[in-house]
């Protein structure tokens, strides 16, 4: 049965005017032709928030739809945990919001604005679907929006379930398709996102798309499967499809995640010199492969481009960027790492990178940096499992002639299960023989036995040098019988000639 639409007399007499206009096509193509319209008009919603053709509206009309969008999601999100009040409102705009439209514009960008929260997005479709089933039926392109958003709310079932649905009522798309494979990729499924792609060359009634290529392309890249990745690309030429952005971004990133620096550079210089031109992606994802692969000189001239980006929205870019500086041998690292930790907040703590400023503290002799590296990785319940590192905090203690704060880090570090190795015993050994500390140094003789660490040819090295040095030439002998018994042989020098 057709429902009959009630229209003002001015919204009569607009559509009037439309209709007798040259060369008319469709009622929406009148629409989206016409002049500009008077101050305040009765019913915007008719005209400016309903059309179907939303791409070749003027840009008054999609700031005014966008506006308005906008204040439904605003109040939708003020009442995020009120289900009862979220379906309050859109009933409330249901007959000017979604029964008003043919194609769903207005509904898909409600979903579009929703994106940053699925939950409440997903909550939305499913009244759209409930809706459905009593007012104007669902679009193949709002199906494709619900697969997306379960996709992002992890729910594949349900995803699958969507793309059935529409498939059962004769509105598969390329758009569907594309959806479902979008969510498979997302959580994972690698495989069935290339077997419904194969379904989808199968199909009369669609085809692949760029955006389907894009994301074949993504898929392959996070697997590192450059030789599939490259081949997708080639099958776009095939294909007769121009490549866009996307499609390159995608590329670049694939090549990120396989380390394939040169590769990376190559599609960024084909970029460039193109007619798709390098976005704010773009330049995010060589800022990533920069600060990967070390190239110190083109990171910096990349973050100049993105700056003001980067510090306000992209804390996982700044420590990538913190970490290359960490492991080069730049002069000014360190100025360079205190002004990127400073863009970091102090919720946003990372183990990893806390033992790597551990590590770079040490490395520059930066004593107290490092101790309030390994403060706070104690406090975080951080343990510290590589040798490398422990080594290079004993090595910065040791040039820092800093015994007592040594001893004490080797107690805190026992009881907080960090990596024990003997060079922690036989650098305090050393360092309590230098200042003449003997009965302290033959302490750490019990510590290493409380820990089953045994007395190697080092130890008792360490030992015969502090007596000898100290005059303790008893004890100097007795060092030696150890020597000659664990078959050590004797230091060169021990009996004079």
């Amino acid at each position: 049965m057709k429902r009959v639409w009630r229209i003002s007399d001015a919204a009569h007499a607009q559509l009037f005017l439309h209709t007798h206009s040259a060369k008319p096509k469709t009622l929406i193509c009148q629409l989206c032709a016409q002049t500009p319209p008077p101050p305040n008009p009765p019913f915007p919603p008719i005209i400016n928030l309903f059309s179907d053709n939303w791409r070749n509206s003027n840009t008054r009309t999609r700031e005014d739809i966008c506006a308005t969008i906008s204040q439904l999601r605003d109040e939708l999100i003020h009442n995020v945990d009120n289900g009862d009040e979220i379906a309050r409102i859109l009933e409330e705009k249901r007959e000017s919001l979604f029964r008003s439209q043919s194609e769903g514009s207005g509904f898909l960008e409600l979903l579009k604005q929703l994106r940053s929260c699925p939950p409440l997005a997903l909550e939305v479709f499913n009244w759209r679907r409930k809706e459905a089933d009593f007012s104007i039926p669902m679009t193949s392109e709002e199906y494709a929006k619900g697969i997306t958003v379960a996709g992002r709310m992890r729910n594949v079932d349900l995803a699958l379930e969507l793309f059935t649905v529409a498939s059962n009522k004769r509105i598969r798309t390329t758009s569907t398709y594309n959806a479902l494979m979008g969510a498979y990729m997302f959580n994972g499924f690698a495989e069935k996102c290339q077997l419904l792609f194969r379904d989808l060359k199968r199909e009369t009634n669609c085809c692949p798309t760029i955006v389907t290529y894009n994301i074949l392309i993504s898929v392959f890249g996070r697997l590192m499967l450059v030789d599939h990745m490259e081949t997708t690309f080639r099958e776009i030429e095939d294909s007769n499809l121009s490549p866009n952005l996307n499609t390159y971004n995608n590329l670049i990133a694939g090549y990120i995640t396989a380390w394939m620096w040169d590769s990376m550079e190559k599609i960024y210089g084909i970029l460039k010199a193109g007619n798709v031109k390098p976005d704010i992606r773009t330049h995010l994802l060589m800022l990533r492969g920069y600060a990967h692969s070390g190239n110190l000189e083109k990171m910096e001239e990349m973050y100049q481009l993105v700056k003001h980006h980067v510090d306000q929205n992209e804390i996982p870019l700044i420590r990538a960027m913190i970490s290359s500086y960490c492991k080069s041998s730049d002069r000014n690292r360190i100025t360079k790492i205190e002004a990127l930790l400073t863009l970091i907040p102090e919720n946003e703590y990372r183990p990893w990178l806390n033992v790597l400023l551990m590590k770079v503290y040490a490395q520059e002799d930066l004593l107290e940096e490092m101790e309030n590296s390994i403060k706070e990785a104690f406090e975080h319940n951080t343990s510290v499992t590589t040798v490398g590192v422990m080594r290079c905090i004993i090595s910065s203690y040791f040039r820092s002639n800093a015994v007592d704060k040594l001893a004490e880090f080797v107690k805190r570090a026992e009881c907080a299960g960090w990596r024990i190795c003997r060079s922690l015993y036989h650098c305090k050994m050393v360092m309590y023989a230098s200042q003449k500390r003997l009965v302290e140094m033959e302490r750490v003789l019990g510590e290493m036995e409380n820990l089953n660490m045994e007395r190697t040819k080092k130890t008792l090295w360490i030992l015969y040098n502090a007596y000898l040095t100290c005059g303790q030439k008893y004890k100097v002998g007795q060092v030696m019988g150890l020597m000659y018994k664990h078959g050590h042989g004797c230091p060169l020098g021990a009996f004079p000639s």
